[in-house]
């Protein structure tokens, strides 16, 4: 009987402890756009119970396109987003929400510009189809950036189509309803191995600082909620800890994703895990390339710094947490 009633109260103790954890849990919509690059690290969270480890209930909800997922942030449906700051920052110029870059997880951009076989050259783009997600979205500032950079006008040499995203784009590609498209490393090989494409440029090479992926919310949020934001910092840090020193989970995720090939994830994961920051901090440099691209009127006077908070990373990188992961401390 004893033996019963300590077991009994073992399994109450336990049940009792599950649920105050759940019920003191941290709740956060979370919104993302695309796949691939920052999507593989939040699901290498996910696998990885990332987030209750830091007492967060996170619910990811996907949009199809950063125009989508910017008034999804403007009604209040999403808490955060993670995926697309050109987006956000857009959002955040015309004045309709007040919001703040936390992290900046990968400062550069990192598509592939992919065309058909038959275009050599940038110049070979003018009165042909570009596709983006959707207007105003990341991949459509993105690529009107790298059109200006190769000295074509997006808006009288070609046509820009709102075609979806990176599955569609590929399939719009592949079927020749568009000519060109940006393509994320996780999924070029798949265009390239239909035969229809090549990689026209790697945007990755080009000589800029660039906020493309990155943790954003609003400035509220970010002043009321800090305790629940510094532990979604603290995940996403130790993700990227994780995508950097086991490979083994990520290939695992690729997997998942579709990516079969160990040739091919190998390639995925080099580039990936190369381009993320071990200390993701918003650097003015990166958040102002992004405000420059803007199609925005406003954007053209707009200042960084009236964009970013770094004090909740500063704090995590002061306690020591991040050399900890990594084994310097």
């Amino acid at each position: 009987m004893a033996i019963r009633s300590a077991v009994f109260l073992g399994a109450f103790l336990l049940t009792w402890q599950f649920s105050v954890g759940a019920l003191q849990a941290q709740s956060v919509v979370l919104g993302y756009t695309g796949a691939g690059v920052s999507g593989t690290l939040r699901r290498v969270i996910e696998k990885e119970k990332i987030w209750a480890k830091h007492g967060l209930n996170v619910r990811s909800v996907y949009f199809t396109s950063g125009g989508v997922l910017s008034m999804a942030m403007a009604a209040g449906d999403i808490s955060v987003s993670d995926s697309d700051v050109p987006a956000m920052l857009n959002l955040a110029v015309s004045g309709v929400l007040e919001l703040k870059v936390i992290a900046v997880t990968i400062n550069r951009l990192e598509h592939y510009f992919v065309v058909h076989k038959a275009i050599a050259r940038p110049e070979d783009l003018r009165g042909k189809r570009v596709a983006v997600s959707g207007i105003g979205s990341a991949s459509d500032i993105t690529t009107r950036m790298a059109l200006r950079y190769w000295k074509l006008n997006p808006e009288k040499d070609l046509t820009i189509l709102a075609s979806g995203n990176t599955p569609t784009r590929i399939a719009a590609l592949t079927v020749g309803h568009v000519d060109a498209g940006l393509v994320s490393p996780d999924y070029v090989n798949r265009v390239l191995a239909t035969g229809c494409c090549r990689i026209l440029a790697d945007l990755a090479e080009l000589p800029m600082d660039y906020a493309r992926f990155g943790v954003v919310m609003p400035t509220a949020m970010v002043r009321e909620q800090r305790e629940a934001v510094r532990n979604l910092l603290y995940a996403y840090i130790e993700g990227i800890q994780i995508f950097k020193s086991r490979p083994e989970v990520v290939f695992s995720v690729l997997k998942d994703e579709g990516i079969k090939d160990p040739k091919v994830a190998k390639e995925v994961y080099d580039r990936i895990s190369k381009s993320l920051r071990e200390y993701p901090v918003p650097e003015p440099k990166g958040i102002q390339g992004v405000l420059d691209s803007l199609p925005n009127p406003r954007a053209r006077t707009a200042k960084a710094e009236a964009f970013m908070d770094t004090s909740l990373m500063e704090e995590i990188h002061k306690s020591g947490f991040i050399d900890r992961l990594y084994g310097r401390r």
